[in-house]
């Protein structure tokens, strides 16, 4: 029951449109009813007297100024109210009135004195408001009364006025013209120079050809540098390895390492052994010792074809150059790869020469091009700013004109009253609170029990039977990512974001029965925040020195890169497939002591990769190799990835989010977890708002030291 009262307020917030809607349809029907119940209406309406913002356009406010006032001290708010209730105005408004509502009889015809005593006209005190008020019980055609009074007063206010604005708006139509030809010739003059010099902008060309240079300079430096140290090398490789040419480096290389010539060598040195051991004993002409020559020149033949067959281009190779030993190898190697970059840095030398002296010579032309064109392009600016003013004073007496722009305006229309005097408004309006209240709780009532969604962290620890973990904030839109920009730094000072994680990373470690190495993160359907979790989990074990890896192994839809602006690629599709090892794939973030392996190269059947046991050896060497390893996988519901890995690693840990997890669903992806024996390490709850406090003791935000703490107080 306790449980029950303290999450009412939640439910009540989540339905609290539908209840608002509800609630506001009953007091809208009551309002109604009040509305067409017979009574009597005083309808009224409102103008300002407004010399300022009658108009958007400055001409028609120049247009409609008025003198202060005249010798005898008469105020133009007086002398409107009384305009109002002139013949002149009140025959015009009924005019109106007759040709809106179709007068066919006298008796029901309006007069201009019936009209006069039952019109008020009433000056707001202290504004320049005047307010039109008429008493009928035709509340229809009181209404179009007062509104044909006030539109008749507007409408001869702002006869003059339209007449001045239309004729300053024909002067301006024969000067416009005249002055775009001026601009059009200025602008033809101009956009001549430029194509024939080439200038588009002095500023933005001079600029962009001075950081060019500046960029080529620091490049032709650099590959100085480089050459210098390729030669000085190559100096010292050609007088260890005393080769001559790259050709014959390559083959002497070729020829040590190639498995057939060294086979003929330990052949040709074991015959060479045993002729001599025969020679000792036995003569020239002896059989043993001619066969044994014979082999011995076979073998030498056959070791020659070899070193003619590994270096075709290099036939005068003798087999004393050979690279037998693996340092003549290595360093053979190294001479010819030192050549080959030495050649491609010297072509980039010469092209970036070439370069700097066309970027020079550039530089040098564009102050002689600018000079000629400055006084073009200020005449052509004069010209397009007469043409400016003269296009806008002629657009605002168009506006003017258009308008009917004058001193008097209507800001209140006449509305019918919503307050009739009958029937009882109040007995009504009572009735319809308590109705439209209960109402509204019955909408919100249904609607919690048609909602499958989890609700809040208790409601998923009861639903699951597991235990929570934690409860984590929605994360504002500046924490999310974090790019080596420092927006990273964002969620790690933030103390009301780190620390619902950091109590999660702890309740992991005291609640494992061993040292914890890994983890699976994962949820049970796309949009829960698994990635995120997982990130920012990562983040904060990396805070507290541990050497931490984030997998991605979302190979469907990977978000980790994005996450931390990294490369997809190399990533760990190329360490299963075996192309790279596990050190040269991770990358490095801008925080320390955390590392990232990205997806890789997408395939067409990623569960082949994940179920392998090349997989199963990256995990087994990634916790060899780090303290902590964290493995994004999809959502449970998606595929069995996040099975076949939680197994493999130290358990599962849940994502779910408010609202949007499905409890069903849910359920059902926890009952496969545990019939198959893959270890749940327990549940979260991302994306909490106002309700992740009540799962601290103290508000993480309002949380600071105490003074009398911070000055040695025992309290």
């Amino acid at each position: 029951m306790e449980k029950g009262l303290s999450s009412l307020p939640f439910i009540l917030k989540r339905r609290a449109l539908p209840a608002l809607v509800t609630f506001a349809a009953v007091i809208g029907g009551a309002i109604a009813y009040l509305i067409i119940t017979p009574r009597l209406y005083e309808i009224s309406t409102r103008l300002i007297l407004d010399q300022k913002r009658v108009s958007v356009s400055e001409l028609g406010r120049d247009l409609t100024q008025l003198s202060p006032g005249t010798p005898g001290n008469s105020n133009p708010l007086a002398d409107q109210a009384e305009l109002i209730k002139s013949q002149r105005v009140l025959q015009k408004a009924l005019a109106k009135v007759a040709a809106e509502s179709g007068f066919s009889s006298p008796e029901n015809e309006l007069t201009v004195g019936q009209l006069s005593r039952n019109l008020k006209v009433k000056i707001v005190p202290a504004t320049n408001i005047l307010e039109v008020s008429y008493l009928n019980k035709d509340p229809t055609l009181a209404t179009k009364v007062v509104n044909a009074v006030s539109q008749a007063m507007v409408e001869d206010n702002t006869q003059v006025i339209r007449q001045e604005a239309a004729n300053v708006r024909k002067f301006l139509e024969k000067k416009v013209p005249d002055a775009r030809k001026r601009v059009e010739e200025a602008e033809q003059k101009e956009n001549k120079y430029r194509q024939s010099s080439g200038i588009v902008s002095f500023d933005e060309q001079t600029k962009s050809l001075v950081n060019s240079l500046a960029t080529v300079e620091e490049q032709e430096n650099t590959l100085v540098a480089q050459l210098q140290e390729l030669r000085s090398k190559e100096a010292s490789l050609r007088q260890v390895t005393d080769a001559k040419a790259l050709n014959q480096a390559y083959a002497a290389v070729r020829g040590g390492q190639d498995e057939e010539l060294k086979a003929l060598r330990t052949k040709l040195a074991e015959i060479e052994t045993k002729l001599v051991q025969a020679r000792l004993s036995l003569t020239d002409s002896h059989p043993n010792v001619m066969n044994l020559l014979g082999q011995r020149n076979g073998l030498r033949a056959l070791y020659f074809q070899g070193l003619a067959r590994v270096s075709p281009r290099s036939k005068s190779i003798s087999s004393s150059s050979v690279a037998g030993d693996k340092i003549s190898q290595d360093l053979t190697s190294e001479l010819i790869v030192n050549d080959v970059e030495r050649l491609a840095v010297e072509k980039k030398f010469r092209s970036v020469q070439a370069n700097r002296n066309n970027l020079q010579a550039r530089l040098a032309q564009l102050p002689i091009k600018q000079q000629q064109l400055t006084p073009l392009t200020r005449k052509r600016e004069e010209a397009v700013e007469s043409l400016k003013l003269l296009q806008s004073k002629l657009e605002e007496a168009r506006i003017a004109e258009a308008q009917l722009v004058g001193n008097i305006q209507i800001i209140e229309a006449a509305q019918p009253p919503k307050k009739p005097s009958l029937p009882n408004k109040k007995a009504i309006l009572a009735i319809a609170i308590v109705f439209g209240t209960a109402l509204a709780t019955g909408i919100v009532l249904l609607l919690e029990l048609m909602d499958h969604t989890l609700k809040d962290a208790s409601e998923a620890e009861d639903l699951l039977k597991l235990p929570l973990l934690g409860v984590l904030p929605r994360l504002p839109a500046d924490a999310i990512a974090l790019e080596p920009s420092g927006r990273s730094g964002r969620f790690l000072d933030h103390v009301g974001l780190v620390e619902p994680y950091r109590t999660l990373l702890k309740n992991l470690e005291f609640r494992s029965p061993e040292p914890l190495r890994s983890i699976v993160v994962s949820s049970t359907i796309t949009g829960e925040g698994k990635s995120l979790v997982a990130s920012h989990l990562a983040v904060i074990s990396a805070m507290l020195s541990r050497r931490t890896l984030l997998i991605d192994a979302d190979l469907r839809r990977p978000m980790l890169h994005t996450l931390f602006n990294l490369a997809p690629q190399p990533g760990i599709t190329d360490v299963i497939d075996s192309e790279r090892s596990l050190e040269e794939t991770v990358q490095q973030t801008h925080i320390a002591n955390l590392s990232v392996l990205t997806c890789g190269d997408l395939y067409g059947r990623p569960s082949h990769l994940l179920e392998s046991e090349a997989m199963r050896s990256v995990i087994i060497e990634a916790t060899r190799q780090y303290d902590f390893v964290i493995i994004d996988t999809p959502p449970l519901c998606a595929c069995a990835d996040g099975q076949t890995l939680g197994r493999q690693s130290g358990g599962i840990l849940l994502v779910t989010r408010p609202n949007f997890t499905i409890k069903e669903v849910l359920q059902k992806a926890v009952s496969e977890l545990t019939h198959n024996q893959i270890p749940i390490m327990g549940v979260i709850v991302n994306g909490m708002t106002q309700q992740t406090e009540r799962y601290y003791r103290y508000p993480v935000n309002g949380y600071r030291p105490s003074r009398h703490l911070s000055e040695g107080s025992s309290a």
